[in-house]
């Protein structure tokens, strides 16, 4: 499985610390050349590969970490999709208002799977701040894991996305589609900014689950 990440911004550089850790080869490209990247490369390590947008976008799993207004240039770039993953991890904000973009109750990663037709789209890794994104998914205190939700209507890619991000040592909580989980993930829905703990519920007592004080 190849993967990659365009865009090497706050979000971007947070998901390639993750892919570092886990020692995940991954091609991470921009719109500015992958020279651009080798500091970045440099301070997370050997799995970090600088790459041109282009190759990048013929991985078989596509991050999308670049501006929601930049979404459909850099998509166009790609081709022959072919059912391969795209993980939108863009935010649709107003640049004028820093609020939600007014997409008239369409979810953002609908638009955005229009500008990547036979690509099979999910959201995920945008419901957190990028500093919080960028923390060890243990929460470093035992009480559990880091939670990231996803949603789409290709029920066959999640799997693809559940792996990698469970792979990073997250918890992972399928919303449904976009039409519904889409829109309670996505930039100024209710779970934005909601940085969530899933606690594990198996134990040899009640006290070890938690259940009774001990």
């Amino acid at each position: 499985m190849k993967y990659s990440i365009i865009g090497s911004g706050a979000i971007g550089s947070a998901i390639a610390k993750h892919f570092a850790k886990a020692n995940i080869s991954v091609s991470v490209a921009n719109t500015r050349g992958a020279d651009s990247l080798k500091p970045l490369a440099d301070k997370l390590g050997p799995a970090i590969v600088p790459s041109d947008l282009t190759s990048a976008l013929e991985a078989d799993v596509v991050i999308l970490a670049v501006p929601y207004s930049a979404a459909a240039e850099v998509l166009n770039g790609g081709s022959n999709w072919n059912g391969r993953v795209i993980v939108d991890a863009t935010n649709a904000i107003d640049p004028k208002t820093f609020g939600p973009a007014d997409l008239s109750g369409t979810s953002s990663s609908a638009i955005v799977a229009q500008h990547a037709p036979g690509a099979s789209v999910v959201k995920g890794f945008n419901h957190v701040l990028a500093r919080i994104l960028a923390r060890d998914a243990d929460d470093g205190r035992g009480y559990g894991r880091r939670t990231l939700f996803i949603s789409g209507d290709v029920q066959a890619a999640k799997p693809i996305v559940v792996q990698l991000m469970e792979r990073f040592g997250f918890a992972v909580i399928d919303l449904g589609k976009f039409s519904e989980g889409g829109l309670l993930q996505q930039y100024g829905g209710p779970l934005t900014g909601h940085s969530l703990i899933t606690q594990e519920t198996h134990g040899s007592s009640f006290a070890d689950m938690d259940i009774v004080e001990h």
